[in-house]
């Protein structure tokens, strides 16, 4: 029997070949990922997943697993849990393998005058910010991974849908009422959890990659002082490094790929709890009116 989902898409540098007899993948795999450019025939392929079905424990839920390249990483979960574990597992793809870049754990948006990267720990509100800028008429990147060239300010695009928690579902669900979610994940280890498709720019897709115009560390707190506020370059290289995936793997190479970014790019401190008001600040910033 043909599997209910076997694709092979490009997605920013790489090639993902998607595979799964799990026949409710096909829905949100089609709707997020429809419009993703596909890879021609013989390609390449640079990470071969897939969620298939495991044995039922007696009394238990149905269960699935991801593989990689055949192989297993990670416990079963369960299946109505497959879609996020797909995409917490092409994420992880990502995270693991990939060092010829600097991996920083950040969102990444752009205008036509360069990019911006958010690095943040859960909860800061990076991945809330990449949806309403790119509902908003921005190019988002990729709201997990900063891949920068080593010896550039240049980060590389790696689009993907944006994985929105709790709070943050309604609030965009309030926001854009058109928006594209795929379905909501209840009872995961992150809460509930959606994935949104939020760019809609012409250049989604595009490969090439951009110049970093900023640096900017976000924090949602819902009943704090707004500020946009610069920030050194010192503490700023040891918050980049603290969420890079493999600046000590790197060694020296990322230690002189991390001074680059940082010390050619200024940096900012976003407190926010207003979503209009973070608009607004990342306006000025694209502008320029806050350049070093």
């Amino acid at each position: 029997m043909a599997p209910a989902l076997d694709q092979a898409l490009r997605i920013g540098p790489y090639t993902y070949r998607i595979r799964s007899e799990l026949p409710e993948l096909a829905a949100p795999v089609a709707s997020l990922y429809g419009t993703f450019p596909k890879a021609d025939s013989g390609s390449y392929i640079d990470f071969d997943v897939s969620l298939s079905p495991v044995r039922r424990r007696p009394g238990g839920p149905a269960r699935a697993i991801f593989r990689f390249d055949h192989r297993d990483h990670f416990a079963p979960v369960e299946r109505r849990h497959a879609f996020a574990t797909l995409e917490w597992g092409m994420n992880w793809c990502v995270s693991v393998h990939c060092n010829e870049y600097l991996k920083l754990h950040a969102g990444v948006v752009a205008t036509e005058t360069g990019a911006i990267v958010l690095p943040g720990v859960p909860g800061a509100g990076k991945s809330t910010l990449c949806a309403l800028l790119g509902l908003n008429g921005w190019r988002v990147l990729s709201d997990e991974h900063a891949l920068v060239t080593p010896g550039t300010k240049e980060v590389t695009p790696i689009y993907r849908p944006i994985s929105l928690k709790n709070e943050s579902i309604t609030l965009i669900e309030t926001l854009h009422g058109d928006a594209i979610f795929g379905p909501p994940i209840v009872d995961t280890h992150k809460g509930t959890v959606s994935h949104l498709k939020a760019d809609q720019h012409p250049d989604t897709f595009d490969p090439a990659p951009v110049t970093v115009r900023a640096i900017v560390f976000p924090q949602y707190r819902a009943d704090g002082e707004q500020q946009l506020a610069r920030r050194s370059k010192t503490s700023s290289f040891l918050t980049a490094a603290y969420h890079a995936f493999n600046y000590s793997l790197l060694g020296t190479a990322g230690f002189e790929a991390m001074r680059t970014l940082i010390d050619g790019t200024p940096c900012y401190d976003l407190q926010y709890r207003d979503p209009a008001w973070a608009l607004r600040a990342f306006d000025y910033l694209a502008r320029g009116d806050a350049d070093a």
